[in-house]
């Protein structure tokens, strides 16, 4: 796996991670424009701003995810290959299967040893 570096900032990402975002903002990019929107429409819309709509076309990692998935969703960009319904469904689904899995995986808590 080869580490590309953001050029918005000093993170190191994986070509598959970068390659992934530039493609949801490109999807991004080109439904809002199907739209006839502008980017202050759109950034207006989802109360963020220019720039930040900007980096999020551009593929920047650094766009806090629940603001890309907005966005997506704001302008009809599917995020998973399912319907609305269908990903209630899967999200269900895979609520149900994490609930069967043994306590000693799902512990979150952490045993610290303070014997010095």
């Amino acid at each position: 796996m080869r580490i590309l570096m953001n050029k918005y900032n000093k993170r190191p990402y994986s070509r598959y991670c970068q390659e992934a975002a530039t493609l949801l903002g490109m999807l991004i990019q080109e439904a809002r424009k199907e739209k006839r929107m502008t980017l202050r429409d759109l950034a207006e819309r989802a109360n963020i701003s220019r720039g930040t709509l900007h980096k999020i076309e551009h593929g920047n990692l650094s766009c806090e995810l629940g603001i890309v998935f907005e966005v997506a969703a704001t302008v009809g960009v599917s995020l998973f290959a399912m319907n609305e319904e269908n990903l209630s469904a899967e999200l269900r689904r895979a609520q149900s299967k994490l609930h069967l899995l043994p306590k000693r995986i799902r512990n979150n808590s952490m045993d610290f040893d303070d014997d010095f």
